[in-house]
């Protein structure tokens, strides 16, 4: 009797993991491919070449010095996606600083929680973006900045926060203007720089990125040199990237897609960043696209599906297009059709992975098929390890259901000054253990299969969201769906199906039913269904299916059962 063949996978070990830190990939970059373009930001009218690039984080590195920060400083950034943002991911890397990526949707309370986590030394921030006047924010937790010089802040609040510096040149009290720092640069020499960059190792801890949580506060993780330029190089050599590609990065910087898919993607192998807006704009992405001959384009997919959609979209000329990463949520196959067909992403591959694993784990390939990039997330990147997992934690057959676990150089240094959380996602075994449901086939094609909370269970019977929205994707006027549990007290939970239709394409509930009897099981047809304009998401594109949850138990006034 054979045995059956378990849920376990080894990335292949075609090339070494690279030891250096951030600053020394820039080093080579420059090196090698100075009189390239490194970044181009279309809304600041910036270009930059890497040696240019290279120069310009430099000063602001030897800027960081001069204002007295010290390795191991955490230095927040709260900001949209531009030029200063690139060159402070660089610069605080460069002299061993802790850059800590705030969303810029937070408010108050949110930025209060972020800097007092980790003990932020400097705040490096936008005036203002959208709704949110970040000045006024600031104010309300540190109003001792308006009595204070730059670089003198002490405020009951946020203890450990001495320097705010608003980006551009505006004199605000209490902050340091960013285009003004070359004075803190100008008393620092050369061999300073250079003494202080020798201190800063791969291992060392480079950025701390806070994710997002349902209940509660969120966790920051914790990730290193090492993490983040290994795991922006293989998703960048999966795409096969060169010096000659241009990568359009509509995603947010603040996110691991932006900072390390996307910058260190490109510096890794000398390709161009390019930034479309400051936020995203799907007419802008194109504009971007067409106009610098962009090659490479990331988004996640309802960023893809609001490009197809634009009425101007066949005036794009986006022949120049190749490859790029969808990632985020699961890519319906129309979608995936359309993308390769109309956008000419014939090379467009599909990745996985999360905050706490740098992020990339499983990528699909430039020659997998249509089906292969729509129904899995591809294979285990190279010099990484997967497993799926049982309820006891043993591992399961191929194919089999479970836990998706994995472990390698990608995984977190942990979670900021949480060593319980910390334990609770990384096992004894260096297994982290990321929540989600998947399945391992022989070929070792992952299927993300849900979420392990995400799982309806309706009279005792488990449910999967994603093969109920696979199925009503294809009915021709769905746009987009997401299917989710909501209590119910006699099955303990029911479908909910949230739609978004085609454009000029009204359906009816009763329709979306028809479409549904006789094609699956009565009970994953959606008993409650809602036409949207639009769902509750992050920043990055990830739809936040309990905030929709939470709305239908205030519209139909369901009771909520409480859970330890």
């Amino acid at each position: 009797m054979s045995v059956p063949r378990p849920s376990f996978v080894n990335g292949p070990y075609l090339e070494p993991l690279r030891f250096e830190t951030v600053g020394e990939s820039l080093d080579k970059a420059a090196e090698r491919w100075g009189d390239r373009d490194a970044l181009i930001v279309v809304h600041q009218r910036v270009r930059l070449t890497y040696t240019e690039l290279h120069a310009r984080v430099e000063a602001l590195a030897a800027a960081f010095m001069g204002m007295g920060l010290m390795p191991g400083d955490r230095v927040a950034i709260l900001s949209p996606n531009g030029t200063e943002w690139v060159l402070t991911q660089f610069a605080t890397a460069m002299v061993g600083l802790v850059l800590v990526n705030v969303n810029p949707a937070y408010r108050a309370a949110e930025l209060e929680y972020a800097l007092t986590k980790v003990g932020c030394r400097a705040l490096v921030t936008a005036t203002r973006f959208k709704s949110s006047d970040y000045v006024s924010m600031i104010a309300s937790i540190a109003p001792e900045a308006a009595n204070c010089m730059p670089g003198q802040l002490e405020a009951q609040r946020v203890p450990m926060l001495r320097w705010l510096v608003n980006l551009g040149s505006e004199r605000i009290a209490g902050f340091a203007c960013f285009n003004c720092l070359r004075d803190a640069a100008a008393s620092v020499t050369a061999e300073q720089l250079a003494q202080r960059r020798a201190l800063v190792q791969p291992d060392d801890a480079v950025n701390v990125q806070f994710t997002s949580g349902t209940t509660g506060h969120p966790k920051a993780a914790t990730l290193s040199h090492f993490n983040i330029v290994n795991n922006g190089y293989f998703v960048g050599r999966a795409l096969r990237l060169s010096e000659k590609d241009r990568m359009c990065i509509p995603v947010p910087l603040y996110h691991c897609f932006g900072m390390v898919m996307g910058n260190l993607g490109c510096v890794t192998h000398g390709a161009a960043m390019i930034y479309p807006n400051d936020s995203y704009d799907a007419r802008l992405t194109l504009h971007a696209v067409a106009r610098e001959r962009c090659t490479v384009l990331y988004g996640v997919p309802t960023m893809f599906i609001a490009q197809l959609e634009l009425p101007e979209f066949d005036g794009f000329d986006l022949d120049c297009l190749r490859t790029g990463v969808m990632a985020g949520a699961p890519c319906p196959v129309e979608l995936m059709k359309r993308v390769m067909n109309k956008m000419h992403l014939a090379e467009i591959t599909v990745a996985y992975g999360m905050t706490e694993t740098s992020p990339v784990s499983f990528q699909s390939s430039v020659d997998d098929s249509i089906e292969r990039r729509v129904s899995t997330v591809g294979r285990v990147h190279p010099h990484l390890q997967a497993k799926i997992v049982d309820v006891q934690g043993r591992v399961v057959p191929r194919d089999a259901p479970g836990e998706l676990c994995t472990r390698g150089y990608s995984v977190m240094r942990g979670y900021w000054d949480d060593p319980i959380q910390t334990d609770r996602a990384i096992d004894a075994a260096g297994w982290m253990h990321t929540g989600d449901l998947a399945t391992l086939d022989e070929e070792g094609y992952c299927r993300i299969t849900g979420r392990l909370k995400d799982i309806v269970i309706r009279g005792g019977e488990k449910l999967s969201p994603p093969e109920i929205e696979d199925f009503l994707y294809r009915h021709p006027k769905v746009l987009a769906v997401q299917v989710f549990g909501v209590p119910d007290s006699q099955y303990g939970e029911q479908l909910c199906a949230w739609i978004q239709l085609r454009q000029g394409k009204p359906a009816s509930v009763e329709e979306i039913h028809d479409f549904c009897r006789g094609q699956i099981a009565h009970q994953k047809i959606p008993h409650y269904i809602r036409f949207v304009s639009e769902f509750p998401m992050t920043v990055t594109g990830k739809v936040q299916k309990f905030a929709m949850r939470e709305q239908m138990v205030r519209e139909l006034g369901l009771q909520v059962e409480k859970t330890d």
